[in-house]
């Protein structure tokens, strides 16, 4: 029988920094072991120690919990590169994206929060108004470089950007991550012109 965790006190309305630890890395480890449809708030705080009303009032539902990880996670994987070349720093960024998505163990589960958001309104809401501002942060800086340096238009960043968004997509959801995808450069080359 597993051991049962320390329980971890609460110290109000402030995060504790010891149990927000916790509970990440009870989070790293479920997505890890049993991916994002095994991920739910109940077995994290079981393996944290923590309440469950502490978790919920720090991230409301598991879509807002795996974001979290997920950031975090993607942030620390991936520069954002800055060649002085939208194409260069696509191509870079896109190859180290895809590298997340198939070897960290977030970047794994990650097309699990976008099939959840096709059947729950919660879900979709965390993909649209939390993920997706929060994630596109930096790959925008790279068109927005770009357009600094008159290479595109300043008013084609979230057209490009979208197109971009929709491409990686497209190959996560479909299992195609090869960093030697032949398509790869084309398709860059085409959202740089």
């Amino acid at each position: 029988m597993e051991p049962k965790p320390k329980r971890r006190a609460s110290i109000g309305a402030r995060r504790s920094p010891e149990t927000e630890a916790a509970v990440k890395a009870a989070a790293r480890e479920l997505l890890a072991e049993k991916g994002y449809a095994g991920f739910s708030i109940e077995e994290v705080a079981r393996r944290a120690g923590a309440g469950k009303p502490t978790i919920y009032r720090w991230w409301p539902n598991k879509a807002e919990l795996f974001i979290a990880i997920y950031g975090v996670e993607k942030d620390a994987a991936i520069p954002v590169p800055d060649t002085g070349s939208l194409r260069e720093d696509l191509l870079r960024y896109t190859r180290d994206l895809w590298r997340f998505w198939r070897e960290d163990a977030a970047g794994r589960v990650f097309r699990g929060l976008i099939a959840e958001a096709q059947t729950s309104e919660t879900a979709l809401a965390a993909l649209r108004f939390k993920f997706m501002p929060e994630r596109l942060a930096s790959p925008r800086r790279m068109f927005v470089r770009a357009a600094e340096r008159g290479d595109i238009a300043a008013d084609e960043i979230d057209d490009r950007l979208e197109l971009w968004v929709g491409f990686n997509w497209l190959h996560v959801l479909t299992d195609r991550l090869s960093e030697e995808e032949p398509s790869l450069s084309r398709k860059i080359n085409l959202l740089c012109r």
